[in-house]
Order: structure tokens, then C-alpha cells, then sequence
């Protein structure tokens, strides 16, 4: 950190947002949701410091953003955006392009940041000199962002916002072409909130993040991934089993299953020790016991809980995924303990008889 000494310190874990079906009635400012990289920035004079979802920061992969900063910024701040990048024909966000950036090796990092520029897209300001803004009401910090960068340029750059919602379900369904992936309802009154969800997203499709916590081998043989066990943390920090994504190319199947074994390890360790196979009496806590085991063996290989996933599920059965869940992509920038039933667009338990009474 050096001598960085700002009113707001790193690590901030960013404020987040719950999946509604529609977008909110009530005062809000709307926002088109980036896909991206979400980062906090902390600028100190020369010092730049750039903080991820899982408060590791991720300065040293985008050099060519701590020079934007320096150069678009105003000297003591702190700003709150999204890291995203756009593909080759200027005209969409390319997120897997995103994803190579985050690379172990410098000079890779250094050709990515040539060939593959990112750009930032403000759209919260947590403070500025002295200042420290997340009591104000967004409405203020909003005011205070397009000051503050008003002279910013590519690729700096603040975020469209409205609070017309007719303009903001224009956007979200003439975005979407453009890889953004719906649209954010920010609270005009509403103070900055580290890691609660008190923004609304309206998104296209559902999706969660998960953790992996296990795989079962592919019928072909004891060096292929035939499913992935994934897991969501519920209310108490247990993690529960929510369903599997299983299909996958063969020859996927097979790094798969190399890129997983560091992952792998005792059920001692592990949070499902009902997937013991000697262990005859298998009443697993959640809905493992119901029709999905029906002729099914339930034994898996345990991993550490380190991975996350997206996946693209239709709809929740209780605590689980009604289907099969579908592959959208790996997560490297969350934090696993950040998957929980929370992000869930649909509650994940109701009360037939309140349906039922509703007349």
C-alpha cells in the first residue's frame, strides 16, 4: 500500500445487487449493467490501487488502467466501476478476452495490456480528497462522480444513468447486442453498502455463480469429468447441493479432470461427507435422497471449495435447480464464499398454501 492514505482504505468489497424480474417502481437511478470485472479504484497521487469482487487486487494485470487513472482521475479519490473490455470490432464487450488478462506471468500481462486494452466505466464515487462520500445518499455521490470526471477520457469513462424507467427498458433491450447483460436499479437515497445487496439487477437470462465441490467421472473411462457438483452457501454458511452441469466436449472433459485434481480431498475436510460411498446410510441434508438419486450412485470426488462457476439454470425446486444447469463460464474473480442463495432471482422456498390463497 505504501503511503496511500485516503478516507476510504482498500480492501472495499463492492456494494451488490439482488436479481428482480422487473424493474423497480420506486426512486431509483438505472444504469446499463456492464459485464466486467467489478473494481474499486483507490487513487492516491502516483499510488493506484485496483480492488476486485474478492478484495485481491488486481492492479498488476491492467498497467495500462493505472496509467488511465493517473491521467483521468482526480489525485485522491476513490471510485467504484467496472473493468471491462471491448472486443475487436468496437461494437461488443468481449468477457473471455477480460479473462485472459488475469495472467500469472508479467510479460504476458504486458503484451495483454497492448494488444488487449481494457477500459473502466465508472459509476460510484466513495470519496474524493478528504471526503469521505458513502454516508451521502447515491444521488449525491452520483453528482459528485460527473463532476469529479468530467474532463475523463477514453478509457475512463462514467456511466450512462437515468431515472426515466421507459428510457431504462429501451436500454435494456437495445444493449443486450452489445454484450451487456441487463440493467441496475440504484436506491436515489441509498448510502454505499460494502458487500450488501441493495442494488436491483434485471438481467436477461438467470444466472448464478457456484461452487464447485465435486465431480463425478464420465462413463468413459477414470480420466474424464462426467459432472460438476456445484454448491451455494446458505443463511447459516453451510454450503448446499444446488444441482450439476454435465455437458462438456470430450476432449474438455479430459483437461478438465487434470485441471481439477490440485482441487481434490478428504471427505474428512469436506462439507458433503454424506458422498462417503462406505458409508451404507446415506441420508445426505438436502434433496440428494429425492428422485435425482433414483438408480443414481451418489459417491463423487470431493474438491476444495475454490472454484466458482456461472451457470444459466431456469428454475429453483426448492433448494435446488429444477434441470440440469448449463455452462456459462469460469469466475475467477469471485469469491467463493460470496455464492450464496442470496443472488437468486427466485426464493428458493415458498408456501404452497400462501399461492394457494391467493384468490
Amino acid at each position: 500500500m505504501g503511503s496511500m492514505r485516503l478516507p476510504v482504505m482498500p480492501p472495499v468489497a463492492p456494494m451488490l445487487a439482488k436479481a428482480v424480474k422487473d424493474l423497480p417502481e420506486a426512486a431509483v437511478s438505472f444504469e446499463p449493467k456492464w459485464d466486467g470485472f467489478r473494481s474499486v479504484v483507490f487513487r492516491d497521487g502516483e499510488e493506484v490501487e485496483i480492488g476486485s469482487r474478492n478484495e485481491k487486487p488486481m492492479t498488476r494485470y491492467f498497467p495500462e488502467l493505472v496509467e488511465a487513472f493517473r491521467a483521468n482521475l482526480p489525485p485522491r479519490c476513490v471510485v467504484d466501476g467496472e473493468i471491462v473490455l471491448v472486443g475487436p470490432g468496437g461494437d461488443r464487450l468481449d468477457f473471455d478476452a477480460l479473462q485472459q488478462r488475469i495472467h500469472p506471468a508479467a510479460s504476458r500481462v504486458a503484451m495483454l495490456a497492448e494488444q488487449t486494452p481494457a477500459r473502466f466505466v465508472a459509476f460510484d464515487l466513495l470519496a474524493l480528497d478528504d471526503e469521505d462520500l458513502t454516508g451521502r445518499p447515491f444521488s449525491e455521490r452520483r453528482e459528485a462522480l460527473v463532476r469529479a470526471l468530467a474532463d475523463a477520457e477514453a478509457p475512463v469513462h462514467v456511466t450512462a444513468a437515468t431515472t426515466d424507467r421507459d428510457l431504462a427498458r429501451q436500454w435494456f433491450h437495445q444493449f443486450e447486442g452489445a454484450g451487456l447483460d441487463g440493467v441496475v436499479a440504484k436506491p436515489l437515497d441509498g448510502v454505499y453498502a460494502p458487500d450488501k445487496r441493495v442494488m436491483f439487477k434485471v438481467k436477461h437470462e438467470r444466472t448464478a455463480d457456484c461452487v464447485v465441490a465435486g465431480y463425478r467421472l464420465h462413463k468413459s473411462g477414470p480420466d474424464a469429468i462426467g459432472s460438476l457438483l456445484l454448491g451455494l452457501y446458505d443463511a447459516d454458511g453451510d454450503l448446499a447441493s444446488v444441482g450439476v452441469i454435465g455437458a462438456f466436449p470430450m476432449a474438455r472433459r479430459r483437461e478438465l479432470f487434470e485441471e481439477l485434481q490440485p482441487l481434490v480431498t478428504g471427505f474428512d475436510d469436506h462439507p458433503w461427507a454424506w458422498g462417503r460411498q462406505e458409508e451404507g446410510t446415506r441420508t445426505p441434508r438436502n434433496a440428494e435422497g429425492s428422485r435425482w438419486a433414483a438408480g443414481k450412485d451418489l459417491s463423487f470426488t470431493p474438491l476444495r471449495p475454490e472454484r466458482v462457476v456461472e451457470v444459466r439454470y431456469d428454475h429453483m425446486e426448492g433448494v435446488r435447480f429444477r434441470h440440469t444447469a448449463q455452462f456459462v463460464r469460469w469466475r475467477p474473480d469471485r469469491d467463493p464464499r460470496s455464492c450464496t442463495y442470496e443472488q437468486l432471482e427466485e426464493p428458493v422456498s415458498f408456501d404452497l398454501a400462501d399461492v394457494l390463497g391467493q384468490q
